[in-house]
């Protein structure tokens, strides 16, 4: 499979996420905007669609940010998103998912800044793409703000502090406001870029400090990530089979 990765800062890396598409042998490519390299053309040639974080929203305009172009973003994952291909959002990029679907992004009650726990739904614990993370896990998170929800939208986890952590749009269209790729190197890129700053928000009620993140294990979050990403390509591949057998069959009536 085609795995392609839309990255607005040298500092919000893939992590887990592009250990999972290499170790399991999928063709990467990138647009690192931050660079100035182009987004996708078109789906025609990419199977999963990742877009990442990054301190901006979708409401930053490019003169407030000349190489993040927000309605490019938007229109491409609505393109992504009728192709039927997986589309992915990490924070930013679950903020413009919901932008794409008609929902607009909005500020989370807590900013949360750290490792904590977030809490399967209802609709989580049935749903047995997610249900290996069992009823709580302890993830990445680095955010102001979350997605928005559209009527169909199903809210798969929350945490104390956001109650949009996991939603789920659609089959195949997932938004994470939480940070699963959280590794050691993408933890201390965040900090750098952050540093000293993070000692002004030590008052907010979930906010970690820099010796904190650096002591934190991602390890298991990055591996109940992997197992469902391996889930999410399982089912993308047998919906693709399922859409040839379907053409196939048609072409033959006709």
């Amino acid at each position: 499979m085609r795995v392609h990765f839309v990255i607005h800062e040298s500092f919000e890396a893939p992590g887990a996420y592009e250990t999972w598409a290499r170790n399991r042998g999928h063709a990467v490519s990138c647009s690192r905007v931050y660079q100035g390299e182009p987004l996708p053309i078109s789906a025609d040639e990419i199977d999963f669609l990742i877009i990442m974080g990054g301190p901006q929203s979708p409401t930053t305009t490019k003169a407030e940010c000349p190489h993040f172009d927000a309605a490019a973003e938007i229109a491409l994952i609505a393109e992504f998103i009728a192709a039927r291909r997986v589309v992915i959002g990490v924070c930013l990029g679950a903020q413009l998912i919901g932008e794409a679907l008609g929902a607009r992004v909005e500020r989370s009650p807590e900013k949360e800044i750290g490792k904590l726990p977030i809490h399967l739904t209802d609709e989580g614990l049935k749903n047995d793409k997610f249900s290996h993370f069992g009823p709580t896990l302890e993830v990445g998170h680095w955010h102001n703000d979350m997605p928005g929800l559209t009527p169909a939208a199903k809210i798969i986890a929350a945490s104390e502090g956001c109650p949009r952590q996991i939603v789920e749009y659609r089959q195949g269209v997932h938004g994470f406001q939480c940070h699963m790729e959280f590794t050691p190197e993408v933890v201390e890129r965040l900090i750098a870029h952050a540093d000293p700053s993070l000692e002004t928000l030590a008052h907010h009620k979930f906010v970690q400090q820099a010796d904190v993140l650096r002591k934190h294990d991602y390890s298991e979050m990055n591996e109940k990530l992997h197992v469902f990403l391996d889930k999410l390509a399982e089912e993308y591949q047998a919906q693709r089979a399922a859409d040839v057998d379907g053409a196939g069959k048609h072409s033959s009536a006709v």
